[in-house]
């Protein structure tokens, strides 16, 4: 049996790979996520996109910095000394002339200080005509000669070099650069992202009817994005229809699409015309009738890189490459499970694509007993409690109470955890680092030093004495 044009086959022989596949591990899939994905190329950006990106190469001065003398005060560019015959704004000065100056204007030629306002007084001579003198706050001998006069050059000379390569972008750079003539910069290539939100019952505001549920997604994923390293790169909202997952994913341009589609609602992205390097999916990667990512990367020629994560919440992710070079990466529906598949899966590939480095993974010693799990790694948001990872409460694959609250994701390995033992972690993108644990000995001597260094506590008859420093709960740890 073959599908029509729009249709996804349902025949098992349509589909023979989604019956037996191996799902990796969880540090199989980082792995291959990482290592599937070259990095971008470097390219130009205008000066208002480039802040926070990597400068690629060191910035030039265009021209000498500032480009032209000009006066640092308000007041009178003069040439010689006083007193002198007033000319007209921007002629040249012959000797004891002077002109009319504000802060930042051209010194004009023959000037050779200025004469700040409030050291002038203006007079006449003894034909009545303008004549301007030394007075007010004016102290001796002044102006001289290049007093308040901003060479060309000061700050810098053409083709000197203003900032190195490999440097973040600030905000003082792009003045920098702009003052240097620079209208772009060329920098570290970062992945675009395109997010397609799917689900024909996901209403995006208000109270949600029994059957519907609300987007979680649209809110906060693009923001995400960019805290892993990403460009937003727009999103679209479409159904659960074969053919609306087809036109997602043939990386139609937003714009291209006609208004009186209602079957797709578009967000306008900021930059329309940026090619996507990655589409993030949301939704259909299971095996029911209505999960059609899969079936929409193979006739799109596309290869699975990752089919299914042996882990919990988020094993139904995909990850796939399709032969114009994108990247698509599929994410379970549920929002705790697609928030760790985006952890597990997405931090990788887009720190690959942007110059990154593997998201580090810390260890933290458990402050629970974890049963084994056999074959599944088991992520679990945390909370630190005396300084032990605390498994978090409401953690089940579509609830985000327990993850609101959390400071990292511990990775709980298949044969389970005991009290006290390390385990590896690993940060959320939106909050601190893992703390590294503390060197082996270090907390003795901490408490060695607090002993020595408290004051004597008073005995109180019938009580008993108060601990002279901080409680050590290593003996909890048996």
């Amino acid at each position: 049996m073959t599908a029509g044009p729009g249709e996804a086959p349902t025949t098992p022989e349509a589909q023979p790979a989604q019956a037996r596949h191996l799902a990796h591990t969880w540090e199989e899939a980082r792995k291959a996520a990482f290592d599937c994905a070259a990095p971008i190329p470097a390219s130009s950006v205008p000066l208002q996109k480039a802040l926070g990106r990597t400068l690629a190469e060191e910035i030039i001065a265009l021209h000498d910095m500032p480009h032209y003398a000009s006066s640092a005060m308000d007041g009178w560019a003069v040439n010689g000394s006083g007193p002198w015959v007033v000319a007209e704004a921007g002629e040249r000065l012959a000797p004891h002339q002077a002109s009319p100056i504000v802060t930042g204007g051209l010194i004009p030629p023959g000037a050779k200080a200025v004469l700040r306002s409030e050291s002038a007084v203006l007079g006449t001579d003894d034909d009545g005509l303008p004549l301007l003198m030394t007075g007010g706050s004016a102290r001796p001998g002044e102006p001289r000669n290049g007093q308040h006069i901003r060479k060309a050059g000061e700050e810098a000379t053409a083709g000197e070099v203003l900032v190195k390569a490999g440097v973040t972008l600030n905000p003082a750079h792009l003045a920098l650069a702009a003052l240097a003539g620079h209208d772009s910069l060329p920098v570290q290539g970062k992945p675009v992202v395109k997010l397609l939100l799917t689900g024909a019952e996901v209403v995006a505001r208000g109270l949600p009817e029994p059957g519907q549920v609300r987007d979680t997604f649209g809110p906060q994923l693009s923001a995400v994005v960019g805290m892993l390293g990403g460009i937003f790169g727009g999103q679209e909202r479409i159904g659960d229809s074969y053919a609306e997952w087809m036109k997602g994913l043939e990386d139609v341009s937003l714009e291209e699409v006609s208004p009186d589609d209602v079957s797709l609602k578009h967000t306008a992205p900021p930059s329309p015309h940026l090619p996507a390097d990655v589409v993030i999916t949301t939704g259909g990667t299971g095996r029911s009738g209505t999960d059609h990512l899969r079936q929409a990367v193979a006739e799109l020629g596309g290869r699975l890189v990752i089919d299914g994560i042996a882990m919990r919440p988020g094993h139904p992710a995909v990850l796939a490459e399709l032969p114009d070079g994108r990247f698509v990466l599929g994410l379970p529906g549920n929002p705790l499970a697609a928030m760790m598949a985006l952890s597990t899966v997405g931090a990788p590939l887009l720190a690959a694509l942007g110059h990154g480095t593997m998201p580090p993974v810390q260890e933290v010693p458990c402050g629970a007993i974890i049963e084994p799990d056999p074959g599944r790694t088991r992520l679990m948001p945390f909370r630190l409690l005396y300084g032990m990872a605390s498994p978090a409460q409401h953690t089940g694959p579509g609830m985000m109470r327990g993850l609101a609250s959390a400071q990292g994701v511990m990775v709980v390995p298949p044969h389970g955890v005991q009290l006290g033992e390390a385990v590896p972690a690993f940060a959320l993108p939106w909050g601190p680092p893992v703390p590294a644990p503390e060197p082996a000995g270090a907390k003795t001597k901490a408490k060695n030093a607090t002993r020595t260094n408290a004051r004597p506590a008073k005995d109180v008859p019938g009580k008993p004495a108060a601990p002279s420093g901080p409680v050590d709960w290593s003996a909890l740890l048996g």
